[in-house]
């Protein structure tokens, strides 16, 4: 359960969620758009702690992602931010049913590093074949420590 700021429980009855579909027009900025005003949202509407590094954390992560479904999967895309347990779940939905490899960690390469980045910065990772498509879950922690970091508290 999500806590607030002054240590109470967000209410169960109200979920914390935005979602957008991507058609193909849009650019991937307006994906990051999204991420920063539901994180910032969450922080001045709900009370709840998000630190610096998650406020960028998880636009690096939905600026992979849905970068990643725009350039190999036919067709929209589905951005979906959620809280859970501390953290914001990244889900893109996609189109392609194939899932995505991480390369193995290559200095030289150019490129092409989006996933293994992905996966380094977030505390879990996960990919689901769908009926139609497939769906990548990675969830970024919202606070660094207990006290909470909070973006934008200047």
């Amino acid at each position: 359960m999500p806590v607030r700021g002054d240590g109470r429980e967000l209410p169960t009855d109200r979920l914390v969620m935005a979602a957008v579909a991507f058609e193909g027009g849009e650019d991937i900025a307006e994906a990051r758009h999204l991420a920063r005003s539901f994180l910032t949202d969450l922080r001045k509407a709900h009370g709840v702690p998000v630190s610096d590094r998650a406020m960028g954390m998880v636009q690096l992560v939905v600026s992979e992602l849905v970068t990643n479904a725009r350039k190999y999967a036919p067709g929209p895309c589905l951005l979906t931010l959620e809280v859970e347990e501390g953290a914001v779940e990244v889900t893109v939905w996609d189109s392609e049913p194939c899932l995505p490899v991480a390369q193995a960690a290559d200095p030289g390469r150019v490129g092409q590093h989006g996933l293994e980045i992905v996966m380094a910065v977030c505390r879990s990772f996960a990919m689901h074949r769908e009926p139609v498509g497939k769906r990548v879950v990675a969830a970024v922690a919202l606070a660094d420590d207990p006290i909470g970091d909070e973006a934008g508290s200047a």
